[in-house]
């Protein structure tokens, strides 16, 4: 199975799981995202996921001065964004568990 299928079901969760621990800019977010494991996610699609989430209304943003270059547009988790979050997080886990309950069956 293409991994980067399994990605795309998933990238909204993994975004909000990230901006749960604390707020990031783009970047910030991919970085963070391959660190804990998901090193095929494209910068693209990340970029894509916080716009798509900040339109959605879940997530804020803020502009903060970078010493590095040019300004960093940082997003956040808002109520909305929390209770997306949650509601996500339980549907994955259930989902996960029923998977896992399968596999363990041996139909792997």
């Amino acid at each position: 199975m293409d991994s980067s299928q399994l990605l795309k079901g998933v990238l909204d969760l993994a975004v909000l799981a990230v901006l749960d621990e604390r707020d990031g800019y783009g970047y910030d977010v991919v970085r963070r995202l391959r660190e804990a494991g998901l090193e095929e996610v494209g910068d693209a699609s990340v970029y894509g996921t916080l716009r798509r989430l900040f339109k959605a209304g879940a997530l804020n943003s803020y502009v903060v001065a970078s010493d590095e270059g040019p300004h960093r547009k940082y997003y956040g988790l808002n109520e909305v964004g929390r209770t997306l979050y949650a509601a996500s997080a339980k549907r994955w886990t259930s989902f996960a568990a029923t998977m896992d309950s399968l596999l363990k069956e041996g139909h792997a």
